[in-house]
């Protein structure tokens, strides 16, 4: 657009939201043009309860796939279409916790035999935050989305969550559901978790950014290196509306992304973006007392731990296996944070966040039967059909101690001693020989810097070792 539009359009935008809320769309005018996207509302919009909302066109019609190979777009509501698992645990205000996921004090929702299989509709909390108007009908309906493609778990957990108290500022954003205990479990005992198979249940997803975080976080600290600005994309957190205490007024930027043939698709302006998706559970995890004396019901959700929970590492798919140390009995299994896709680091605070049927096999593995790696008993560890996955996180043990450590130098330390002790110890390398090797042939990637516990996981290719 030429000069005199551009400034009419900032005037009719200033004038419509207010200038508190301008400073959101000037975040994202520099990609995205005035035009509007075919099926869909204009390319910049606000959301209903406020905030910015990048529109992309219009989702798959329900029930159809998005293209041949991909992963289907049917819309799963609760309990309909295929459930595989032995069992069946779904979305519901009395099966869920907003923001806080469970300590060894929870009493669990369901319990199943050890190697048996669970079927869980997990929920996103995007669409459904105070900050997005906490009503998912309204929300997604702007952006285009017929009413029989919002989830009615959504709908029902805005409007009648009361299981614990919101405290938006406070409190995780994550519905978590669970949690499920395993017979058998006890303390000492590790806990198999292998994921079967991850659907999409809506064809869309939403990718946020907000509360000035995110890896170019406004947050106290050293001075920002030489031409780099921390706030370049939000609002710094100083700035933003938060003293207002209405968290609909808040800075954040939440982009609005299809299903089309089995990708997620971004528009700026006329360029469509296409990428693929990787749908898997951002958080699995079993209950974690993150202090000593803790005896409440739930810890915030947003740290991970050594019982994992929002772990945020992209390979943990289907196919994956996730071994988690057990700290109650009956191990305490709970998921959330669903993804339809994610990058290593999850730079902008959210990935491609969206609604999934995950299937999960639980098996309790106990020590010296070799059913699970020797490192798992004391950390979170993970594997693939081609990699085994060592874990480290900066500050293990959450918000033990009223704060957390965000120094990726720990956490890349302890994923590499936890690599050494499992070549040595479960694959029979010398010590000095596996350390060679780790610098020669392994891969180290950063898997999120958004969860003020940050994290690093290696990938040891299991063809290496014949």
């Amino acid at each position: 657009m030429d000069d005199a539009v551009g400034q009419q359009a900032a005037e009719v935008l200033a004038d419509g939201l207010g200038r508190r809320r301008f400073m959101r769309v000037v975040a994202a005018l520099g990609t995205l043009s005035a035009a509007s996207v075919a099926g869909a509302p204009s390319a910049l919009a606000t959301a209903p309860g406020g905030g910015v909302v990048v529109p992309a066109k219009a989702p798959d019609a329900p029930g159809k796939p998005p293209g041949k190979g991909g992963p289907g777009a049917d819309v799963l509501q609760p309990g309909r279409g295929r459930i595989t698992g032995d069992s069946y645990l779904s979305s519901t205000p009395d099966e869920v916790l907003w923001g806080y996921v469970p300590t060894v004090h929870a009493t669990p929702v369901m319990t199943i035999r050890s190697g048996r299989t669970v079927t869980i509709d997990a929920l996103s909390h995007e669409g459904i935050l105070e900050d997005q108007g906490r009503d998912p009908l309204e929300y997604f309906g702007s952006l285009g989305v017929d009413r029989s493609s919002v989830l009615t778990d959504a709908v029902e957990i805005a409007a009648g969550y009361r299981r614990t108290q919101r405290r938006f500022d406070v409190d995780g954003p994550h519905i978590v559901t669970g949690p499920i205990a395993v017979e058998g479990a006890e303390p000492g005992d590790v806990l198999k978790i292998e994921t079967l198979d991850v659907v999409p249940r809506v064809p869309y997803g939403v990718v946020s950014s907000r509360h000035g975080k995110g890896g170019l976080a406004s947050l106290p600290g050293p001075a920002a290196p030489a031409g780099i600005t921390l706030d370049e994309v939000m609002p710094p957190v100083a700035t933003d509306n938060r003293a207002s205490g209405v968290p609909t007024d808040y800075g954040n930027v939440s982009v609005f992304t299809r299903i089309e043939k089995g990708k997620g698709v971004m528009t700026s302006g006329d360029m469509e973006v296409r990428f693929p998706l990787r749908p898997f559970m951002g958080m699995m995890g079993v209950a974690f007392a993150e202090a000593e004396g803790l005896t409440a019901p739930e810890a915030n959700s947003v740290p991970p731990t050594l019982g994992g929970g929002n772990i945020d590492i992209r390979h943990l798919g289907a196919g994956s296996t996730f071994y988690l140390p057990v700290r109650a009995p009956g191990g305490l299994f709970y998921v959330g944070d669903p993804h339809m896709g994610m990058g290593d680091g999850e730079v902008a605070l959210t990935a491609m966040e969206g609604s999934l049927r995950g299937t999960f096999r639980l098996t309790v593995c106990k020590p010296g039967s070799g059913d699970a790696p020797s490192v798992a008993y004391s950390y979170p560890f993970a594997e693939t059909k081609d990699a085994w996955i060592p874990i480290g996180l900066s500050d293990p043990d959450g918000l033990a101690g009223g704060g957390v450590s965000s120094d990726l130098d720990v956490a890349m330390r302890r994923a590499v001693v936890n690599a050494l002790d499992f070549l040595e110890h479960d694959r029979g390398m010398d010590r000095a020989i596996a350390y060679a090797y780790l610098s020669a042939a392994a891969d180290f990637a950063i898997s999120q810097v958004v969860d003020r516990t940050v994290g690093v996981h290696g990938l040891i290719a299991k063809a290496h070792f014949g």
